[in-house]
């Protein structure tokens, strides 16, 4: 699976899960970090340890497993690492005041269908 396509399988299970403003940043010509953000946001700290879940359980699925999770129990920024695609899963104040989007703002929008 390349990494474009792990980013759209993680977007589309937030998708799938409600989740709000979803958003795909190539950043891969920016940064040695990682190829793609995936970011969303929740309406509620369930919401974004559900949307986290559906990520895992979706890319799991794929036989794609995270090389760390962080955030799990103060569930306000949840982040799972998959290497070449890092997915942001944000609480809405949370991701207000990180502003990835401003921060990385020379990275590339993907768009992605649903």
């Amino acid at each position: 699976m390349t990494s474009l396509e792990l980013a759209a399988v993680a977007a589309r299970a937030m998708d799938s899960k409600k989740a709000k403003d979803i958003r795909v940043l190539k950043v891969e010509d920016l940064t040695v970090l990682t190829d793609y953000f995936v970011i969303c946001t929740g309406s509620s700290a369930t919401q974004v340890k559900a949307l986290a879940d559906e990520v895992e359980y979706q890319l799991g699925q794929a036989g794609v497993k995270p090389l760390r999770r962080e955030g799990m129990d103060a569930r306000n920024w949840i982040l799972l690492d998959y290497g070449t695609v890092i997915v942001h899963v944000f609480y809405p104040e949370t991701r207000d005041f990180y502003d990835l989007e401003h921060l990385w703002a020379d990275a590339t929008p993907v768009e992605i269908e649903f």
